[in-house]
């Protein structure tokens, strides 16, 4: 049997196929020869588990949206047409349809209601108990059976108006009969509208709820608050509760997942439990009696050794014998918490003593109901959250308590039966007394030795470990300059000097530019000497005036010219339009160009025939004064086409400076932008950016009602 239950665990590891031959496992020196499709099916049988996701519980809607909703829904899925002139029968068809219509609608809304929520009787133990304990049972089942009742009420009101609506004798008796059915039906609606407020709230509240499966692999953590529960699943899980240091920050279930063993493994943190009785509990202590309660899982007893949590170990100690018939066959373990404030060994005779009994009483929970306890099983265990010592050997025994369990519960269990003929466990005897150890190359012996011998570098982490940690620790980015002088590394460097930035004057050549600068200087200086050794004194009062003279018109003429380079490039060229004092006139253009020895006849003249509107009756007159020459031909068609825009040349005549290489090419150019734009004129763009999607079928022309004789939905 010891055997089978090794295979049990192995079986846990792996997902079985059905459609794979028999196979051979090796676990633990023990050859297992099985039928993986047996093992399925075993498994199958044993791990039916049932997911309960209260989030998909559809939105209850309020009395008057559940009576807007319907209402429209009837009015936009059938026929609003009638006259009086239709014969009777179709008249009574036409209101009878509506009022089983609203029926079916008003139906099916409520049945779903219904039907979603859960059935406290038929869900797990767990979930029922904890929603009793929410929100009252007796009031939940109440707001049910009033949906219940309100949905068999309008049922009966539909069917008492339909037989009626079958002897209506006129146009306004039937209508006057569907408008009172479908009254009836609304304020039967509007009457529950306070059970459907009640149900909204309490869907929302379950989708809030944590998703615990009551029948997979759970390890319980309780005990009193603040004694470090909600720290021990963060460390290890990914869960991330609320850590404070003040007792009940946990109020409600919170659910972390683990693996041990390539298993995964279910954690949930309870709130704190106080010492008092069963009457006087709250809601949020007895969601904890309630995983307590219901639960199958390995329980982790949270105790206080150092007193931190506001509570004496004697105080714990009751607790614990208090719910300790909640703890009857399941793994429990004891966990002394806070051994960094305080060990085990530090407490008093009196606290130890208390400690030893909670410990026999844990001891008694491995064999559930009588029986002696086995050796060797880890009841008592020590750890710290806040220096995760011992965090992990909580966590394995735990887990490996569990498994332990589970097995066995199986093992004892009627339908192993079914499997167990199914299993062979065959144990290999060896065949000779010869010892047959590892084979290790010696090349790969040699490969390890010199790794071993090698000095490991020492990296960024090692230095900030070993210079006080992360936010201590600050790396040197100055260790990897490439200096002539490593001492220079650490220097510091200025960045401002004498009133300067000291980076605009880093460059690499900056001594062999102090070089040239120092002589350029030099010669600058020698000019100035020469200059300055010319003696005024040596010339006459006539060149002594001349050259005054001189110095003064140069130092004119650079003036103007520093004035004239500063302003001429950026100075505006005004347009005639603008020229309001007429300074620029024909006439200024003519006089200049005579004092420069030019005939401004033909400038001015060209200027006039610009500026002067041309008339067609003027063209008949200016024909006539005009030579026959050639160049007068070319004159003449050049002045009568001004009035009118310059024809473009032929798409296959090559222009100078459009950038074409020839006709040809420029041919190919335009056939390829014609092209190119054909698709978008196609589909109406205005250009390049118009992104926009057309509406090609606007909600407000294809929705509404159907018309007769239309069963199919949009």
């Amino acid at each position: 049997m010891k055997g089978v239950a090794s295979v049990l665990k192995v079986f846990k590891v792996f997902q079985p196929c059905t459609q794979l031959p028999p196979v051979v496992l090796i676990h633990s020196q023990h050859l297992i020869y099985c039928n993986l499709s047996a093992v399925s099916e075993f498994w199958h049988k044993l791990s039916n588990m049932v997911q309960y996701n209260f989030k998909k519980i559809t939105k209850v809607p309020t009395g008057k949206d559940f009576v807007d909703i319907v209402l429209s829904r009837t009015q936009r899925q059938t026929p609003t047409v009638v006259h009086k002139g239709y014969a009777i029968n179709r008249i009574r068809q036409f209101y009878m349809r509506k009022v089983k219509f609203t029926q079916t609608n008003f139906h099916e809304k409520l049945s779903t209601i219904i039907e979603e929520f859960p059935r406290l009787d038929d869900i797990h133990p767990f979930y029922g108990d904890l929603l009793h304990v929410l929100y009252n049972k007796d009031h939940y089942k109440l707001a049910l059976g009033q949906i219940n009742t309100a949905r068999n009420l309008i049922s009966k009101i539909a069917k008492d108006y339909v037989k009626l609506l079958k002897y209506g004798d006129s146009l306004y008796r039937c209508k006057a009969l569907k408008v009172a059915a479908l009254g009836r039906m609304c304020t039967v609606t509007k009457r529950i509208g306070p059970s459907l407020a009640y149900l909204d709230q309490i869907r929302q509240h379950m989708a809030r709820l944590p998703s615990i499966d009551p029948n997979t692999r759970t390890i319980l953590i309780c005990g009193y608050p603040n004694v470090g529960k909600s720290s021990f699943i963060n460390k290890i899980t990914r869960a991330d509760v609320d850590v404070q240091p003040y007792a009940f920050t946990t109020k409600s279930l919170f659910v972390g997942h683990t693996d041990y063993k390539y298993l995964r493994y279910q954690v949930i943190d309870t709130p704190g439990i106080l010492d008092r009785p069963f009457e006087d509990r709250n809601i949020i202590e007895m969601c904890s009696i309630t995983a307590l309660a219901h639960l199958r899982a390995a329980v982790l007893f949270f105790l206080d050794i150092s007193g931190s949590c506001g509570y004496t170990i004697s105080q714990q100690s009751a607790l614990f014998h208090s719910i300790k018939s909640l703890f009857m066959n399941k793994p429990l373990i004891i966990v002394c918490n806070k051994t960094d404030l305080q060990s085990l060994e530090g407490i008093s005779e009196d606290d130890k003593k208390l400690v030893e009994e909670m410990k026999s009483e844990a001891m008694k929970t491995l064999i559930g109901q009588g029986g002696e306890p086995r050796e060797g099983a880890e009841v008592l265990l020590t750890m710290s959250t806040l220096t995760e010592q011992g965090v992990i050997a909580v966590k394995n025994a735990a887990c490996e308590r569990l498994l332990d369990q589970r097995v066995e519960v199986k093992m004892k269990s009627k339908k192993i039966n079914d499997c167990l003929n199914r299993f062979h466990v065959a144990v290999p005897k060896p065949r000779d007394q010869k010892e047959r150890p590892a084979c290790i190359p010696q090349a790969v012996l040699e490969a390890k030795a010199k790794e071993a011998e090698k000095e490991k570098k020492k990296l960024e982490r090692d230095l900030e470990e070993e210079n006080g940690g992360a936010g201590v620790y600050s790396a040197s980015l100055k260790k990897h300059y490439l200096l002539a002088n490593d001492e220079w590394k650490e220097d510091n460097m200025p960045e401002i000097l004498d009133g300067h930035n000291v980076y605009d004057f880093v460059d690499p050549d900056i001594l062999q530019r102090l070089e040239e600068l120092e002589k350029e200087e030099g010669l600058l200086q020698e000019q100035d000497d020469d200059e300055e050794e010319m003696d005024v004194e040596d010339l006459t009062p006539q060149q002594q005036k001349e050259l005054a003279e001189i110095r003064r018109k140069k130092s004119i003429l650079i003036r103007e010219h520093r004035i004239k380079k500063s302003t001429a490039e950026s100075r505006p060229i005004v347009p005639r339009k603008f020229d309001k004092d007429k300074r620029f006139t024909s006439e200024r253009m003519g006089r200049q160009l005579s004092s420069l020895g030019l005939d401004p006849s033909k400038a001015i003249e060209r200027v006039r025939s610009k500026s002067r509107g041309r008339k067609r009756e003027r063209s008949a007159d200016h024909d006539m004064d005009v030579d026959d020459d050639g160049s007068n031909k070319k004159m003449r068609a050049r002045s009568l086409s001004r009035s009118r825009s310059r024809s473009r040349p032929p798409t296959s005549e090559l222009v100078p400076g459009e950038g074409f290489k020839d006709s040809a090419q420029k041919i190919k150019a335009f056939k390829m932008g014609k092209k190119s734009v054909q698709k978008r004129n196609k589909d109406a763009r205005k250009g390049e950016g118009d992104r926009v999607i057309p509406n090609l079928k606007p909600k407000h022309l294809y929705s509404g009602k159907r018309s007769n004789g239309k069963t199919t939905r949009r």
